[in-house]
C-alpha cells in the first residue's frame, strides 16, 4: 500500500501551536506536476480527486519540546491544537509528521511550515478564485475547462493583484524580512493545495496560510469543484479572527458567490477588527444587492471598494493609509 502524508501550512500565537495534514493510500502522482500539458496536465488534476483517505490511523507530531500523538478522522484529516508557551521567535518554523499504520511494514516522514506573525498592525485575509486567480466561478463550465487545459504554468492573476498584495504585505514593515501575514480562504477543496502554493510562488504571491474546503474524494466531486455551501469560509475567518484578536484585518474576495454576505457577518461579529473589505468586480456590471451589502458595511465603519481594476483597489487603499502612498 503506498502512503501519502500531505501537510499543509500552520500557525501559532503566543500560547497556542496548530498544525494539520490528510493521510491517503494514494494520490496524484508524483503530486502536481507544473510542466505536465495536454491529456497528462487534465489527468493529473482528475487524479487529485480519486484518493483514500486513511481513518482512524495514528499520526505523531514532533516540534522542538513537542513530542505528540493523534489519529486522523473519517477523511484522513487530522489537526493538532497543542499549547505551547515558550519562546519562539516571529517567521516560519518547521515541524514534522511521522506515521507507521499497523498494516504497513513501514512508516513515512513529512515536513512542513507553520506561522508565528511578526508583529504588525495589520492581517489580510483573501479568497482565492477570481479574486487574484482568474478561475471563471461564475461560469462553471469555463472554469472546469480552464482548470483541465491550463497547467499551473499558463493559470494567470489579474493586473496589479500581484502590486497591490505585496504592498499589503510591506504595509508598516520596516525591517528587511518582516512580513504582515496573509491567509488564503476559499472553497476550493484541499485536493487543489499543491496547486496553490505553486501558483502563488510563481506569481510572487505573499507567502501564506492555506483555508481550504474538506477533501473531495471521487472523480465526480471534481465536477462541483468549488461549489456547494460556502459556511466554511465564515468559519475558518471567524476562527483565524479569534485566534489572533488583537490584530486588525483587510478582508479580500469578489462578487462571484458569497464573499460579501460572509464579510458583512464577520465584520458584525467583530467590530473592531475589519480594517477594510475589497470586492473585485467579475461582470460587466456591479451587482445592486452587493453593493447594498458594501454600504451597510461601510456604515459599520470599515472602509470598502467594489473594484474591476486592481488599479482601483490600490488607489483606495492609498487613500485610506492601508499602504503607503508613494
Amino acid at each position: 500500500m503506498k502512503l501519502d502524508l500531505q501537510l499543509y501550512r500552520g500557525y501559532a500565537n503566543d500560547e497556542e501551536l496548530v498544525v494539520f495534514g490528510h493521510l491517503f493510500k494514494s494520490w496524484a502522482p508524483d503530486k502536481f506536476q507544473t510542466d505536465r500539458k495536454g491529456f497528462k496536465h487534465a489527468f493529473s488534476v482528475l487524479h487529485m480527486f480519486r484518493i483514500s483517505p486513511l481513518k482512524n490511523v495514528e499520526v505523531r507530531l514532533r516540534f522542538k519540546d513537542i513530542d505528540v500523538t493523534t489519529r486522523t478522522m473519517d477523511d484522513g484529516f487530522f489537526r493538532f491544537n497543542v499549547p505551547y508557551e515558550n519562546n519562539l521567535e516571529s517567521g516560519w518554523h518547521t515541524y514534522e509528521i511521522t506515521c507507521k499504520p499497523k498494516e504497513v511494514d513501514y512508516g513515512i516522514i513529512e515536513k512542513a511550515e507553520f506561522l508565528k506573525p511578526f508583529e504588525s498592525k495589520l492581517s489580510i485575509i483573501s479568497d482565492i478564485d477570481d479574486t487574484f486567480l482568474i478561475s471563471h466561478s461564475g461560469n462553471i463550465f469555463k472554469k472546469l475547462y480552464v482548470m483541465l487545459a491550463r497547467n499551473v504554468n499558463h493559470r494567470k492573476t489579474f493586473e496589479d493583484v500581484v502590486r497591490h498584495y505585496q504592498s499589503l504585505s510591506t504595509s508598516g514593515q520596516d525591517e528587511e524580512g518582516k512580513r504582515n501575514s496573509f491567509f488564503y480562504v476559499s472553497s476550493s477543496e484541499w485536493n487543489l493545495y499543491d496547486f496553490i502554493v505553486q501558483f502563488t510562488k510563481l506569481q510572487e504571491l505573499p507567502k501564506a496560510v492555506l483555508k481550504l474546503k474538506s477533501i473531495k474524494t471521487g472523480i465526480s466531486d471534481f465536477l462541483r469543484t468549488g461549489g456547494g455551501n460556502h459556511d466554511h469560509k465564515f468559519i475558518k475567518i471567524k476562527d483565524i479572527i479569534a485566534f489572533y484578536p488583537q490584530q486588525h484585518y483587510v478582508l479580500l474576495g469578489d462578487d462571484s458567490q458569497q464573499d460579501a454576505f460572509i464579510y458583512e457577518r464577520i465584520c458584525k461579529m467583530f467590530p473592531v477588527n475589519i480594517s477594510a473589505v475589497y470586492l473585485r468586480q467579475t461582470q460587466k456590471h456591479q451587482h445592486k444587492k452587493i453593493s447594498k451589502v458594501l454600504e451597510n458595511i461601510e456604515e459599520m465603519g470599515v472602509a470598502t471598494c467594489y473594484f474591476k481594476k486592481s488599479s482601483e483597489a490600490i488607489k483606495h487603499s492609498k487613500e485610506h493609509g492601508i499602504i503607503k502612498a508613494e
